[in-house]
């Protein structure tokens, strides 16, 4: 059936689920004793593995508990009375259904109305788990567009860095050539009071003083406002 059926339904989509497997039945039933013996031989394979497990699981003590459990209740039943007789009754139908939960496809016989329920169940869990798998693949398209779209926004913030980082880099050269300039054009240009002269690394707080002191009475430094006009004229040369 898990070999045939989705082909099945590609090829018979409007057939319902009841009847594809009415038609895989009777597909098995018309195998030839070679190709049906391979199958049989897989679920031999699987139905020892699911024994294996099931012994395992009966040494756990998730198991011991609940046979405990069973023990303790059959043990009062002969306190209890009729209360007793229904609380092993209970017992046995919790044990009963462990076991109808333990059981795997292959304790059911094939093709009976048991079989088919289990089928159904089986498929619309199926359905259901395919579901879930495609809203989170489509969750995990939306947010790989997200990390594609996060990833071309710092990329861009990138560039945008190595621009700015280049043009700070020539403002920084041409700061530094006219540091150099003016330390040279203004060395001979004492300032009024202290004679201050300006070298690199004090230019920018020689030309604050400077501009302090013309601005701060002009009338009385004229000739320093004409001898700082024809420097900046030969500096914008």
């Amino acid at each position: 059936m898990n070999d045939r059926r989705e082909q099945l339904r590609a090829e018979r989509p409007d057939v319902p689920f009841p009847e594809i497997t009415r038609m895989l039945g009777n597909e098995w039933s018309k195998l030839p004793p070679d190709d049906k013996q391979r199958y049989l031989d897989e679920a031999e394979k699987d139905k020892e593995r699911y024994m294996r497990e099931l012994e395992k699981y009966q040494k756990t003590e998730a198991y011991k508990h609940f046979t405990r459990k069973v023990q303790e209740k059959q043990k009062g039943k002969r306190h209890r009375g009729d209360v007793g007789h229904q609380a092993t009754n209970e017992a046995l139908n919790e044990q009963k259904d462990v076991e109808v939960k333990d059981r795997t496809v292959f304790d059911i016989p094939i093709f009976t109305e048991e079989f088919l329920n289990h089928s159904k169940a089986r498929e619309a869990e199926l359905r259901q788990l395919r579901k879930t798998n495609m809203e989170y693949e489509e969750r995990n398209a939306a947010l790989q567009k997200h990390v594609e779209s996060m990833r071309g926004a710092v990329e861009r913030l990138e560039g945008d860095v190595l621009q700015e980082r280049g043009r700070n880099s020539l403002l920084q050269q041409h700061l530094e050539t006219l540091r150099q300039a003016l330390t040279s054009s203004f060395c001979s240009v004492p300032l009024p009071g202290s004679g201050e002269t300006p070298s690199i690394e004090t230019i920018d707080v020689y030309m604050k003083k400077l501009h302090s002191i013309i601005m701060s009475s002009p009338q009385d430094h004229e000739g320093l406002i004409s001898t700082v006009r024809d420097v900046v004229t030969r500096l914008d040369r």
